[in-house]
């Protein structure tokens, strides 16, 4: 029976490298997550109630890849749930083990996120992105890829707030120059403006550069009841607040596509919970699938005003320094996408940096906050957290 309201901590982390990792199959992928977490935690799997793996493609040889993984990482036996919300599928796992923990229903458990999407024939995973969203009405109808629907909002956004593809460059650049120093993403190589600038279209105004990888990766973090936290660590990073929200499947039902009214409404939530205004973050992952989907974030989250988003990371706001550094991993455009691993790999990365473990993408930490923006599909589904050192 659940008696308690417990806080919950974040005490291990572990993370693999991003990219193309045909070199190993699922479940190894996984374990180069999980042990390190484990490692980190000082915690073996025997000590772990509960197990959510956060993993969205329909695209394994097995038809139940959780249960696989799950088990090459030593957690056969225990509590297991897969947890699906598209791209956002690995802070829906990393929302359902802080349940079990915060209920008290758990003493200790882990989120692993994880996706291995390279090796799938392109025009096939063309196809499947495409249908994130509603499948009758706009793939098949229409035609709709994934791109197609962010280049319908980054048009709008241009035209409405007179946002520009140096802005979006900038983005671009500010990615991969963080990529760059972070040995577990996928682009590890800075670029140029101009290398964005005259990078070919893949849906206008949206050209290569302004498109995240598809990607092979996983990450895991281990969660742990406010009392075993405090025997395990001087240093635990609480997750102190979560808002969930979600929009239409049919785009057309939505007002305009100048933004995602789910991360408004989950920014608020998880902001209400923590009883925080966003200018007290000291720093921010968000889902910067798009270049495009970075500035809108801006703007959804509250880091500036709706329709500054462009001046605002052109501006540099969002670098090292600036008001509110944001992706100092890379961001999904850089360190890379692998679907159910992007959620749980924000907060590795946050974790780190609250716990001033990030070595030369190290960013300043005043008020001990940080937050993680997962978007699942085009705004279909969004998970806001809110960490506290």
């Amino acid at each position: 029976m659940v008696t308690s309201v417990n806080r919950v901590a974040i005490v291990g982390v572990g993370h693999s490298k991003f990219g193309d990792r045909r070199d190993v199959t699922l479940p190894e992928l996984g374990f180069e997550a999980t042990k390190p977490a484990f490692e980190d935690a000082g915690l073996t799997p025997r000590d772990i109630d509960f197990v959510s793996v956060g993993i969205s493609g329909v695209w394994y040889e097995d038809f139940l890849p959780a249960v696989v993984v799950s088990e090459y990482s030593g957690l056969a036996g225990k509590g297991l749930m897969r947890c699906e919300a598209a791209c956002a599928s690995g802070s829906a796992a990393v929302t359902s083990a802080y349940n079990m923990v915060r209920t008290g229903a758990s003493k200790a458990t882990v989120a692993i996120g994880i996706e291995k999407m390279i090796g799938v024939e392109p025009l096939t995973m063309m196809e499947v992105i495409g249908r994130a969203g509603y499948y009758l009405w706009e793939f098949h109808n229409f035609g709709m890829t994934f791109p197609g629907y962010y280049a319908m909002h980054a048009t709008q956004h241009f035209h409405r707030f007179g946002t520009t593809d140096k802005q979006l460059a900038a983005v671009a650049v500010k990615s991969h120059k963080y990529g760059s120093m972070n040995s577990n993403a996928h682009f590890q190589k800075p670029i140029t403006i101009n290398d964005h600038l005259t990078s070919r279209v893949v849906a206008w105004p949206l050209k290569l550069y302004d498109c995240c990888p598809v990607s092979d990766g996983a990450a895991a973090v281990i969660l742990a009841s406010e009392d075993l936290a405090r025997s395990l660590t001087d240093s635990p990073v609480w997750i102190d607040g979560i808002g969930i929200s979600s929009d239409t499947a049919n785009m057309s039902k939505r007002p305009d596509y100048i933004g995602l009214q789910a991360s408004v409404t989950a920014a608020q939530q998880a902001y209400r919970m923590s009883n925080i205004t966003p200018n007290q973050l000291d720093i921010a992952n968000v889902h910067d699938c798009f270049t495009i989907a970075e500035i809108m974030a801006y703007e959804d989250l509250g880091f500036c005003e709706k329709g500054k988003g462009g001046p605002f990371v052109e501006d540099g706001q969002t670098e090292m320094g600036g008001k509110i550094p944001v992706n100092l991993d890379g961001g999904l455009k850089s360190k890379g996408h692998p679907l159910g691993a992007t959620g749980v790999s924000m907060m590795v990365e946050l974790t780190r940096q609250l716990r001033k473990q990030a070595g030369k993408r190290q960013a300043a930490v005043k008020n001990g906050l940080a937050l993680a923006h997962n978007v699942g599909g085009t705004g279909h589904y969004c998970y806001v957290t809110v960490l506290r050192s």
